[in-house]
């Protein structure tokens, strides 16, 4: 097995930033090279300990979603192999955990979609009532399925800083703000981009669940990121439906009550939970026993989801 990649290290693009979890690198005006890492962030802190095989699966599922779901948004791919846009030498960090993707700006909210009332979600229920301002029916438990899908969206925080779920009011508030420069001329607005983004978002959640309920896993939530051209089209970026962006719970061990096992990064939020941490950086080191098993829940998610085998 590969070695796992806490950080690349490629010297022949320049490196524009370093994410949670992917290395994102300059290819020309119109394309970058995305870089998926093994690292794993929990609380939005970056722990110290990489987990194997990680950027592969996120890599693969993020792929086999971006061609299931194209007929409903457009996406960032390309086309082009990452092996072909570095040096010889550096294939070895691109092969199977990068993508060559378009320059495109993003949106500067996190597209969240629930079906489920669980995580941040059922923290404000349980405070107000509601989530993101929208009021839900007394008396769910934890884990409740809720009458439809909802769509919550949150602040994009810096790396380091806590994502804020927020009111759909002010997500288009800050997609206004921030780009208004980049919509004159195309007859588009920040309010408009942020309901196409709700609206793309619900969609896709929808044909996903399906998709997966036929596989016997429940999507119980999902992040979604957008990203529009210079025509103002909005753009499918970042990652899509990835146990990083989504809590995945085995039908037959689901029940309300209880925050349900899952084939995401909850297992390590769980075992996190019990530490004596404030969920600031540094974040503890993972036992070996937690990495080897959330390596495989990584892996049983991809492969249970898509029916492929992980190369």
């Amino acid at each position: 097995m590969t070695a796992p990649l806490f950080e690349s290290t490629l010297r022949s693009l320049p490196l524009i930033a370093r994410g949670k979890v992917r290395d994102i690198y300059a290819i020309d005006d119109e394309k970058l090279l995305i870089v998926t890492s093994d690292r794993l962030s929990a609380f939005d802190v970056i722990l110290p300990d990489p987990i194997p095989r990680k950027g592969q699966v996120l890599t693969a599922m993020a792929n086999f979603w971006f061609d299931k779901l194209r007929h409903i948004v457009p996406n960032q791919l390309t086309g082009i192999a990452p092996e072909d846009v570095v040096a010889a030498g550096e294939r070895d960090q691109v092969a199977g955990r990068a993508l060559v993707v378009k320059r495109l700006t993003p949106l500067p909210i996190e597209a969240v979609v629930r079906g489920y009332v669980i995580g941040s979600g059922w923290k404000d229920y349980l405070a107000s009532g509601a989530i993101c301002g929208i009021a839900l029916p007394p008396g769910l438990q934890q884990a409740a399925k809720l009458p439809a899908p909802i769509f919550t969206p949150a602040s994009k925080a810096e790396v380091g800083d806590h994502d804020e779920n927020i009111t759909f009011a002010a997500a288009q508030t800050r997609t206004a703000a921030a780009l208004t420069g980049l919509l004159a001329g195309t007859g588009k607005n920040g309010a408009q981009l942020a309901d196409e983004a709700r609206l793309a978002a619900t969609r896709l959640y929808a044909a996903a669940a399906q998709y997966a309920a036929g596989r016997g896993i429940i999507i119980a939530d999902t992040k979604f990121e957008f990203g529009v051209d210079a025509a103002g089209t909005l753009h499918l970026i970042d990652e899509a439906l990835t146990p990083d962006s989504s809590r995945f719970w085995p039908a037959d061990a689901y029940r309300e009550g209880i925050s349900p096992p899952s084939f995401d990064k909850q297992y390590v939020r769980d075992h996190l939970e019990t530490l004596d941490w404030d969920k600031r950086a540094p974040g503890p080191h993972l036992p070996a026993d937690v990495i080897a098993r959330t390596s495989a829940k990584y892996v049983e998610a991809f492969e249970r989801l898509t029916g492929q085998r992980l190369p």
